[in-house]
């Protein structure tokens, strides 16, 4: 947003107006300047712009007067205050009216840009935010996989396209991405949405419950079996069957399933006359299931037969774009469960999340919120109502990348790199957070090519 920022700079004194324009245009912003204060009255009612620099002390249309009616105008535009007479009763005033900061001068040219980049960033950050809302609407009361992720987009033109063929199909990721939404999502663009959608995750059985649960029972089959139970496989007739962790079941249930793809037809324990059925396979895991094959924990025949398609979802962590999208999400999911009236989520919040791992995926996003909600007093999920452990730290996960491990040398020059970049290029307080002196800090810049970052 940088480059297309629109700025209003608004001085009496010709000398300082001039050369915060100029500073301001080789930073890459549109800007409009101004010596009037009530010219600059009537260019906000004309212009939206992201940023007002200001001075306070003018004759007619004072700062303050330029602050009150740009909150009225453009609530969202943020306003930066510049005086040469600063007391703080006029730096408390200003900050209670909504000024984003107080400058003072003789300034720094340095502090100036910096000011006006982290208030551009706000600005960026809640209108991105208000977007994301607006397109939540879009969401309501469907089956739909929230991304604004190229990759995402991708896998779910193919979801599309395979959903009404009614092929089996394997979907694979890490615990937590959402696999059965997939599964959701396919069956509810397939032929068979009006048929019944069966889940079961095979880990969470033992062998024998987990064959009463797929494939029922008779009347007295067993003791206890007083009545006659249908198999969730044949209560899905008509309809899909998602196979959860997939690679967990007994080598005896992977048989008797086989058969039933195979034949189209299902035998209850106790039963003698195999019942037809009509079923769709979606099958999940978060393993590798060639190497399962490979290794006999697996077969490779069933591997055949449910692996017609095989659809990979994506960790979060390669999705950064979707974690303000599904933040907001799980926001208004959240409060209209508490029956809260949480409608915001700092921009502090927001660029914690976005730069955070997400070792639990999507998942682990939805309790983070969900914990936010609860815990907000306000409208708004701050910072201090995030777990303690995010809220203090900056946590890194290590994930393979193209099939290959960073190195320890690699990481460390990501993790320089990124002390730096927080700091603002403070090499002084970059050495300290490091723990190294600043000789040390300048070898390594130099040895991974960081010095003009720095």
């Amino acid at each position: 947003m940088q480059n297309g920022a629109k700025i209003l700079i608004v001085d009496d004194e010709k000398i300082a107006l001039r050369n915060l324009e100029h500073v301001m245009q080789k930073e890459g912003y549109a800007v409009a300047a101004t010596q009037s204060g009530q010219n600059a009255l009537k260019l906000l009612e004309e212009q939206q712009f992201d940023v007002v620099l200001t001075d306070l002390k003018m004759e007619k249309v004072d700062g303050m007067q330029i602050l009150k009616r740009c909150r009225e105008l453009s609530p969202d535009t943020e306003v930066i205050m510049i005086t040469g007479f600063a007391t703080l009763e006029s730096a408390v005033n200003t900050m209670k009216h909504g000024a984003f900061y107080y400058i003072a001068k003789p300034f720094k040219l340095d502090e100036v840009r910096k000011v006006v980049r982290e208030a551009v960033e706000k600005v960026r950050l809640k209108t991105e935010n208000r977007h994301l809302r607006e397109q939540l609407e879009n969401y309501q009361g469907k089956v739909k996989i929230i991304t604004q992720d190229s990759h995402m987009e991708r896998l779910l033109d193919s979801a599309r396209q395979v959903a009404p063929t009614d092929c089996n199909i394997i979907i694979t990721g890490e615990s937590g991405t959402g696999k059965e939404l997939l599964a959701r999502y396919i069956h509810f663009n397939s032929k068979r949405s009006q048929g019944p959608f069966s889940a079961i995750n095979c880990g969470a059985f033992t062998e024998e419950l987990l064959g009463n649960e797929l494939f029922g029972h008779e009347k007295g089959a067993f003791t206890g079996a007083a009545t006659m139970k249908k198999g969730l496989i044949e209560m899905a007739s008509g309809g899909t069957l998602f196979l959860d962790e997939i690679t967990e079941m007994p080598p005896s249930m992977q048989v008797k399933l086989l058969r039933v793809i195979q034949e189209r037809e299902v035998l209850r324990l106790g039963g003698t006359e195999p019942v037809s059925v009509d079923v769709r396979f979606i099958a999940a895991t978060n393993r590798d299931l060639q190497d399962a094959t490979k290794t006999g924990h697996f077969r490779q025949d069933l591997y055949f037969r449910l692996n017609v398609v095989s659809l990979h979802i994506p960790p979060l962590s390669e999705r950064k774009e979707d974690i303000p999208l599904l933040s907001y999400y799980f926001l208004k999911k959240y409060s209209s469960l508490m029956k809260k009236n949480v409608t915001e989520i700092s921009p502090e919040v927001i660029t914690l999340l976005t730069n955070y791992g997400f070792p639990g995926n999507v998942r682990e996003l939805e309790n983070i919120i969900e914990r936010g909600v609860a815990l907000s007093n306000g409208a708004t999920i701050e910072a201090a109502h995030l777990p303690e452990d995010l809220r203090e730290l900056s946590i890194r996960t290590f994930r393979k990348r193209e099939g290959k491990i960073p190195s320890l040398e690699e990481q460390e020059m990501a993790y320089i790199q990124w002390v730096l970049n927080e700091v603002g290029g403070n090499k002084t307080l970059t050495a300290q957070i490091l723990g190294i002196d600043r000789v040390s800090l300048w070898r390594k810049l130099k040895r991974y090519g960081l010095e003009s970052g720095a």
